[in-house]
């Protein structure tokens, strides 16, 4: 298989299903346990901004996106991006993330956090976020907490915990949900 033979789509609720399967499959049944998973039980994830790779009408690959607040600031939370094991290494995560970030930009965010490995993510422009400047709602290792700016200064106003942008125009909702 090379590159002409994927294709890159707009996530459709008719993905639903094998997102849901490619889901399970890379992360088991601990993902429901997750920080991230906790933020993106508080609301949708934004489907407009949400892709799907697919290989011979088949979804192989996706990644989501989820509106999160914390303190003043406004992002994008990445993910979860899975990819079908015999599809890995091809560079469809990377192309994925890609899309999803030339997305955000355009539908004018600001940010863009994810919780992830800074070798795969660091070539596509994110950086660590500062020890202590947000947390996250169940434990995480803050080294992997990474983030890319669309617009300059956008991750100083990140402070605080990390929750879904839709509980964040009740403060009192963000911390009912940790």
């Amino acid at each position: 298989m090379n590159a002409p033979d994927v294709t890159y789509l707009p996530e459709t609720p008719a993905h639903d299903a094998e997102i849901d399967h490619i889901n399970e499959e890379a992360f088991g049944p601990g993902r429901f346990a997750r920080a991230a998973y906790k933020i993106r039980e508080g609301g949708p994830h934004e489907r407009t901004l949400s892709f799907v790779a697919t290989h011979d009408g088949i979804v192989i690959a996706s990644v989501r996106m989820t509106r999160i607040a914390a303190g003043e600031g406004r992002a994008l939370l990445l993910g979860p991006l899975a990819v079908r094991p015999a599809f890995k290494n091809l560079g469809i995560g990377r192309r994925l993330v890609a899309i999803a970030l030339e997305a955000a930009g355009k539908a004018g965010a600001e940010a863009v956090v994810l919780v992830g490995d800074e070798p795969y993510y660091g070539p596509l422009g994110f950086k660590r976020i500062p020890r202590g400047q947000i947390s996250m709602p169940r434990p995480v290792d803050l080294d992997r907490l990474l983030a890319v700016e669309i617009r300059p200064d956008a991750l100083a106003r990140l402070t605080g915990e990390v929750c879904h942008a839709d509980h964040a125009t009740v403060e009192e909702r963000c911390l009912a949900t940790v």
